[in-house]
């Protein structure tokens, strides 16, 4: 066991209680965004004006004002506090929904849905986490979170189709503007308050260190990969509903059945892979692979894409393919970071996924406007096949976990003290201490890793 577990035990009914509320305020805003991906393309030819660029534009567009304003809501929160940045954020995403919800224009959507991305939120969500969680369970916390995502995608892939067949896609997006409320609700009905907001050098973006994670070649090459993947999953989702709905002749409220078994199977098939990167240290031939089968299924869908077989098939690898990378992307950016700005790093990480959500929505209705459907996945193929490239020349990673130990107040000399003493400890491959935080950021080999030891060294810095 770990100082930082001796510390502080298990995660409090409270840790557990912040972590849990705060997945499912993410959790309900999430479902909103993806509710109408896997049914969007086939409503808007019904709406006036619409073109598929503009199809394309209404699907992604949220990526861009999610962009532009993640970070900025997360800096604001520090000043404002996060209840009230969250609950201006989800109005925001509400009042987005309604507006989608009353247009029987594309354009009018298209405003609606950039006006849902600008309420983003999610940056504060994970500050307030930061805030509710102790340093050494703050890792615990996210994944609770992470995992959220995952869940919502997949039901919002076979709940869509279904919803759609039952309200149409304008009672979707009033059902998307009620989860908002709902998350405004589960903010003041279930998350503590904190007893005090700062700043959090492992969850927020530092925008002075900007340059610094930008010159890191490694973590630019895994920012392109995210957003590659977010390109060719928003492009794809022009596509598909399109060529199940006329290719295979599958009426829309019945898309769910090619959706359910192959998100099922697809994450039942990651998982062994995920364990071979992890716990065999073989990340990086897993990694290529995997992105080489979404290049590969991409390309296969623009050619076989006539039979629900096929699809499914294709689909199936396509999403086995996906899964694992949204899975892995977020574990090397921490394996890859400094270990002080993981916040950082994964702010400029997130931005690269939300604008290749947009880059992917655009190039998507371009292309299905001007060459057709296939060729949509050509594209899917093409980006997929660049970020392959780029990943031949990326260095395996070191394999190594990140570590928060709460040091309390120190001055500079003490927190000099204590970096010099943890940096000896087996196992410690990286280590800073800063005193303003009181916090010491480390990098360690688990396996290696002398528990033991750092318990006695931070005693002794203590003593």
């Amino acid at each position: 066991m770990n100082q930082a577990q001796d510390l502080a035990g298990p995660m409090s009914p409270s840790e557990i209680r912040a972590s849990l509320s705060l997945a499912g305020i993410y959790m309900l805003r999430m479902i909103g965004l993806f509710l109408i991906l896997p049914v969007f393309s086939i409503y808007a030819h019904e709406l006036s004006a619409s073109t598929p660029l503009l199809i394309g534009l209404a699907i992604s567009v949220y990526g861009l004002t999610q962009a532009l304003f993640q970070i900025p809501f997360g800096l604001l929160s520090d000043r404002y506090g996060r209840r009230p940045l969250i609950t201006i954020g989800l109005l925001t995403f509400a009042a987005g929904s309604a507006v989608a919800a009353l247009s029987d224009s594309i354009y009018g959507v298209i405003a609606g849905r950039a006006i849902q991305g600008a309420g983003a939120v999610a940056a504060v969500v994970m500050a307030l986490a930061a805030d509710l969680t102790r340093e050494e369970h703050r890792t615990k916390a996210m994944a609770i979170i992470g995992v959220s995502i995952g869940i919502s995608f997949a039901l919002s892939m076979v709940a869509g189709p279904v919803l759609s067949g039952w309200v149409g896609v304008k009672g979707i997006f009033w059902i998307v503007s009620a989860l908002a409320i709902l998350g405004i609700v589960v903010l003041f009905a279930f998350v503590p308050t904190p007893a005090i907001s700062r700043f959090h050098r492992d969850t927020q973006a530092e925008p002075a260190e900007f340059t610094t994670v930008l010159k890191n070649p490694e973590l630019l090459r895994l920012d392109f990969g995210i957003l590659a993947l977010h390109a060719s999953l928003t492009a794809l989702f022009v596509a598909v509903p399109l060529i199940l709905r006329d290719a295979v002749q599958l009426e829309t409220s019945r898309h769910w059945e090619v959706y359910l078994p192959v998100f099922l199977l697809s994450m039942m098939t990651m998982i062994p892979f995920i364990i071979l990167a992890e716990k065999r240290h073989r990340m990086k031939p897993v990694f290529v692979a995997f992105i080489a089968l979404i290049a590969l299924s991409s390309a296969g869908l623009m050619w076989f894409h006539q039979q629900l077989i096929t699809v499914g098939g294709l689909l199936y690898v396509f999403f086995t393919g996906f899964n694992l990378l949204e899975a892995t992307l977020p574990s090397l950016i921490s394996k890859v970071a400094p270990p002080d700005l993981k916040g950082t790093a994964m702010g400029i990480y997130s931005t690269a996924q939300f604008l290749g959500a947009f880059i992917g929505g655009v190039c998507g209705g371009w292309i299905y406007g001007r060459f057709g459907l296939p060729y949509v996945f050509l594209f899917c193929s093409g980006i997929a096949a660049l970020w392959l490239l780029a990943a031949l020349d990326m260095k395996p990673p070191r394999y190594l976990s990140s570590l928060l130990i709460n040091l309390g107040a120190l001055d500079a000399t003490r927190a000099a003290q204590y970096s010099e003493r943890i940096a000896r400890v087996a196992g410690v491959a990286e280590v800073v201490v800063l005193a303003e935080d009181g916090v010491a950021y480390l990098k360690v080999d688990k396996e290696k890793l002398d528990h033991q030891q750092l318990n006695l060294v931070l005693q002794a810095s203590k003593a």
